[in-house]
């Protein structure tokens, strides 16, 4: 009698619970938006920052804001080996205004530019669009409090999603105002939140911060704040002014966008200029990424008093907005140039130096393996997207030459067995 356990099958292992993996093809879509909005920041000076997946989880307290749900509710927090209390980052900028502070960056030229991206957690209920791992592109410009810069800020946004071609998206603009009328229109707000039937933990929130309520998605809640004050209504002749200066800014840059006086982003740090990004191809998670100006946010966390402005893309809902649209970015189907096929076990070994010395000259190359013909070769140029095939047989290694195949018009010649010919062919053909 044998032991079953010795012989049974382990039970194959998922992934987390709201985390998606980008296997491919998708993932090539992936990695293009990415690399083209971190290409667009770079074209606008900003320069790129990697930071720390991990921070202390004070900085986030601090920074984010208390009573946030991203803070209070949603934030992958715990202690470390020496018993230290650290947080997965639920967002970038307090860590980038973090860096800023500790490497002295805001001590030298203003604004400091910089983007960065990678993954960002949050435990949040998965559905469609709305993952516990989010992967974002950010920028951030800090340091000067300039309405042009706020702009520019938009527009490049704006031209981001443009740039992987996205068009079925609005941008969504509001004031939050500044510290000289944020204190009274707070006072107004809580004192028309107060008169209302609100839930202790609604309460509580008014009574820490009380556009926070104003962002309420529960019907009932929204019915009950129809004639709530608006911040636009009361903002200072400052902050009227500036926001003024950035819309008429975006209109000169063709920027079009919609006045929302009911926007409360998901961050306690926002001033002034706040602006997000909706596809409604996307459903209930239509926000595709936002940002604003954070007066006060640098002094919060121990630095100078500066303001910044930036704002965050989410790559996994460009993604699935670009599926919504129907869009298909060009060449992401393409994994490789050049794929080899390579008839015989000594036409394999020419093939695998031929195609090192391709990749040595920059040009992306695989080949078949594992002795198969030349049908089944074939089959694995085709998958590979590759716009040109070498093959080379018994026949072309006694001749010294090597076939190149154009796999979109299906011509073919042959040519010298040597890494020059065969680019010189691929450069024609190209």
């Amino acid at each position: 009698m044998t032991d079953s356990s010795k012989t049974a099958k382990p039970t194959p292992l998922s992934g987390p619970k709201g985390v998606p993996d980008y296997v491919p093809p998708v993932s090539a879509t992936f990695i293009r938006v990415r690399d083209e909005f971190a290409r667009q920041a770079h074209l606008a000076g900003y320069q790129h920052i990697e930071l720390p997946v991990f921070e202390d989880t004070a900085l986030f307290a601090r920074g984010v804001g208390e009573s946030t749900d991203i803070v209070s509710k949603e934030m992958y927090t715990f202690a470390d080996r020496g018993d230290r209390s650290v947080t997965l980052r639920p967002e970038g900028t307090a860590g980038v205004m973090r860096s800023v502070i500790e490497h002295n960056l805001d001590r030298g030229y203003l604004p400091v530019k910089l983007n960065y991206y990678g993954p960002f957690f949050r435990y949040e209920r998965p559905q469609a669009g709305r993952y516990r791992q989010l992967q974002q592109v950010g920028v951030e410009a800090i340091g000067i409090d300039d309405p042009l810069l706020d702009a520019e800020v938009i527009a490049l946004a704006d031209r981001c999603y443009r740039s992987v071609g996205l068009t079925g998206f609005r941008l969504e603009l509001t004031s939050l105002g500044d510290s000289t009328c944020r204190p009274q229109y707070r006072e107004k707000l809580q004192e028309f939140l107060f008169k209302l039937p609100l839930d202790e933990e609604t309460r509580h929130r008014a009574e820490i911060n009380p556009l926070r309520v104003l962002d309420d998605k529960r019907p009932e809640v929204r019915e009950m704040l129809a004639d709530a004050p608006l911040m636009l209504d009361h903002l200072s002749a400052e902050s009227r002014e500036h926001f003024e200066t950035v819309t008429g800014t975006l209109d000169d840059l063709k920027v079009p966008y919609v006045i929302n006086p009911r926007m409360v982003r998901g961050l306690d740090y926002y001033t002034k200029t706040t602006f997000e990004f909706v596809h409604d191809g996307l459903g209930a998670q239509s926000g595709i990424g936002g940002g604003g100006r954070y007066d006060g946010l640098m002094a919060q966390i121990g630095g100078q008093d500066l303001s910044g402005i930036g704002f965050g893309l989410g790559v996994d809902r460009t993604v699935l907005a670009l599926e919504a649209e129907g869009v298909a970015l060009e060449g992401v189907d393409r994994r490789v140039e050049v794929f080899g096929v390579a008839i015989g076990e000594a036409a394999g070994k020419r093939m695998s130096l031929l195609v090192d010395a391709l990749r040595a000259s920059g040009i992306s190359a695989d080949m078949s393996y594992g002795g198969r013909g030349l049908k089944g070769a074939m089959k694995g140029a085709d998958r590979a997207g590759a716009k040109f095939a070498l093959v080379l047989g018994e026949r072309e290694l006694e001749a010294g030459q090597v076939a190149v195949k154009n796999l979109a018009d299906h011509s073919q010649v042959e040519v010298p067995l040597n890494v020059e010919a065969v680019i010189g062919e691929i450069r024609r053909g190209a």
